[in-house]
């Protein structure tokens, strides 16, 4: 009779991380547990969110699946579906993020034996942790569907809300900027020649509502590509970001990009508004446009300018 759960392994791993090194056989026998248990102990501890501290901001890149809803219904067309027609609703399978300033990527898959219980509670714990040490989170439709579906997970797991972080959304960039006739992160891809996403079809969903361990590994596999396709598209997309200015997060005497943080900037002509005038600087390093936030003009100067009435 094994002496050790699932929830044992994993708690011994983490405090003793070097047995993490071993062989699956070998801490199967070490700790009187089923080698099943161990390699999903294995599996799940590995990535495990211990954030490395750094000078400038945490960026994260995240992705996540989600399990489908299971319901039933008399047709395949447009259907309204009440409430008692659910019979399962939707939790997270897997997810996957990448911090860009270490290099540094992180995971979680949900054990094969809690997806009958749609038991998601250890994966979305850890997901909490790093949610909780991120400045600034990238995602491809991040705002509208993967932010909501976190939250959901969150308090219904427990977890309160994590510390504010600004979010980046590659959807939205490319929507505001450019008329791209698809903005799905597989057509950006494409138009960037960029390795496009993993096939997957349906059947692959199937076989994770079922725990199939080969399959949700697979899922895994397939959101860590969404994760690297979706940084390449957010570096792509850079010049033309916004709303971001990395200088808030580590400030010093140095002038910044806003977007990359590099200090190598080429004065670029001058930025107008209706009332003033700025030095315009161009990134050397990712082509970004920004300006000065005070004014190139005298106080005298400035009285001499008159705008007209709205």
């Amino acid at each position: 009779m094994y002496k050790m759960t699932l929830e044992n392994i994993k708690e011994f791993l983490v405090k003793n991380p070097g047995y993490q090194k071993w062989g699956d056989v070998r801490i199967a026998l070490k700790l009187n547990a089923d080698l099943e248990l161990v390699k999903q102990a294995k599996l799940e501890v590995k990535n495990v969110a211990q954030i490395d501290e750094v000078s400038g901001p945490n960026i994260l890149v995240l992705d996540i699946e989600t399990a489908p809803l299971m319901s039933y219904t008399w047709g395949i067309w447009d259907q309204n579906i009440s409430l008692d027609q659910i019979e399962s609703d939707f939790f997270i399978l897997c997810w996957s993020g990448k911090m860009l300033n270490t290099g540094k990527t992180y995971k979680g898959i949900i054990n094969p034996m809690d997806v009958a219980d749609e038991d998601d509670s250890f994966i979305i714990k850890e997901l909490w942790k790093l949610l909780e040490n991120s400045d600034i989170v990238i995602g491809h439709n991040f705002k509208k569907f993967d932010k909501k579906k976190i939250n959901a997970r969150f308090i219904e797991n427990g977890l309160g809300p994590v510390s504010p972080y600004k979010v980046i959304d590659t959807l939205e960039v490319a929507r505001r900027n450019f008329s791209f006739s698809s903005n799905k992160l597989e057509a950006l891809a494409r138009k960037f020649n960029i390795e496009s996403k993993h096939e997957t079809g349906f059947n692959l969903w199937k076989q994770c509502m079922k725990g199939d361990r080969e399959s949700l590994i697979k899922m895994s596999l397939y959101c860590d590509h969404d994760v690297e396709i979706t940084e390449q598209v957010f570096k792509k997309l850079l010049p033309w970001i916004k709303d971001l200015n990395l200088g808030l997060y580590n400030i010093n005497d140095e002038v910044k990009c806003p977007t990359c943080g590099s200090n190598k900037l080429k004065e670029s002509g001058f930025h107008y508004n209706s009332i003033s005038k700025y030095q315009a600087y161009r990134c050397e390093e990712c082509g970004h446009i920004s300006r000065d936030r005070n004014s190139v003009l005298t106080r005298d100067e400035n009285k001499k300018i008159i705008v007209s009435v709205k």
